[in-house]
């Protein structure tokens, strides 16, 4: 058990943190604890667990590139997922609960309102994604596989979009520019010249710290 706790451990938190943020939705929901607005807080709270968790996902692999954090390879695709289930829970508010499956209405709301466009787009992009992220699709479609995932870069940005266009003011709620940031530097380290540099970079310091504690063992 402790074996296994050991080598599991980031999968366990990454698990029980997505599990335990949507059974305190929930609860919320149960209690009637969605403040007077219920809709809104719900469409509030599952857009930003949604944004997070696929931000986790996309931060992965500079984690590994910046810090050499391997084990994070682990949970990218469970926090992908964990980010699609919030966004798939995030359009159910609006479509079910706030417009009731009616059809005209939502087309009318998507088609008249741009941020709701780049959010269903990002939806809609995302289910590829998420049925294919497996071993199996991973075999099956080969050299396609990684094409079709980098689609996930323009989800992102329709993410972060979504969320600017929805904000009233970025001047008083610059929250979607501060995202943006982060994505954008996320998706920066990734690029090959950028990565080889930074791999280059912490290679070198973790070679240096390793000749100070010899250096320092010798002299002991």
């Amino acid at each position: 058990m402790i074996n296994f706790i050991k080598t599991r451990w980031i999968s366990i938190v990454a698990h029980a943190g997505a599990l335990i943020l949507l059974a305190i939705l929930i609860y919320d929901y149960f209690t009637d604890n969605l403040t007077v607005n219920p809709i809104q807080e719900a469409t509030i709270r599952t857009g930003k667990l949604a944004l997070i968790f696929l931000v986790l996902s996309l931060a992965c692999t500079p984690i590994i590139t910046v810090l050499g954090f391997k084990p994070a390879q682990k949970v990218r695709r469970a926090l992908g997922l964990y980010g699609f289930m919030f966004v798939a829970i995030h359009l159910t508010i609006f479509t079910v609960w706030d417009y009731g499956l009616d059809l005209q209405m939502i087309v009318q709301q998507v088609t008249e309102k741009p941020f709701i466009l780049a959010g269903f787009g990002a939806f809609v992009l995302l289910i590829p994604l998420a049925i294919t992220s497996t071993k199996g699709w991973q075999k099956r479609l080969g050299k396609d596989w990684k094409t079709l995932h980098n689609l996930f870069f323009l989800i992102m940005g329709l993410a972060v979009l979504h969320f600017s266009l929805a904000v009233k003011s970025l001047l008083a709620r610059p929250e979607p520019l501060q995202w943006g940031a982060v994505v954008l530097l996320l998706i920066l380290v990734r690029l090959p010249a950028v990565r080889k540099w930074v791999s280059a970079k912490r290679q070198k310091l973790v070679a240096g710290m390793q000749r100070g504690d010899v250096k320092t063992k010798t002299v002991q």
